[in-house]
């Protein structure tokens, strides 16, 4: 097993480096192209959310957990923020046109049909928020 940690600004402008991060640890375990990009998206997605809405206005640190066990990726990512389930939202209708769907709710929607498994936990003060896939 690997795991490694990133502390770092939730700022929009730090996700290169967010990316640059996972990606690097993906690539020693030869993850494929395609669960590279899934992965990719899910972790813009949460980074940006975060960056957005857990410390508004101000700017406030997340962590980022990488874990390869085997064949099987676990990105976790931790804030100190408002609390908020991103999982308890529920999933928009995408069988409605864009315009008459409510706005919001379809990035973390894509990241649960991307992902093998996604947790949240707010506990002492963190949100944490768990995503997991599988490498095979």
């Amino acid at each position: 097993m690997s795991m490694r940690e990133l502390d770092i600004e939730a700022k929009t402008e730090n996700l290169d480096q967010v990316l640059a991060f996972v990606d690097e640890e993906l690539e020693k375990y030869e993850c494929g192209m395609k669960t590279q990009m899934q992965i990719d998206i899910a972790v813009e997605e949460i980074f940006v959310n975060i960056a957005h809405y857990a410390y508004n206005p101000a700017v406030g640190k997340a962590t980022i957990r990488i874990e390869v066990t085997d064949d099987t990726v676990s990105l976790t990512f931790i804030d100190n923020g408002i609390p908020y389930d991103p999982l308890a939202k529920e999933d928009p209708d995408i069988t409605l046109s864009a315009e008459e769907r409510q706005i919001g709710g379809l990035g973390i929607f894509m990241v649960k049909k991307s992902m093998d498994d996604v947790k949240y936990e707010y506990k002492d003060g963190s949100n944490i928020l768990t995503f997991s896939k599988d490498l095979a």
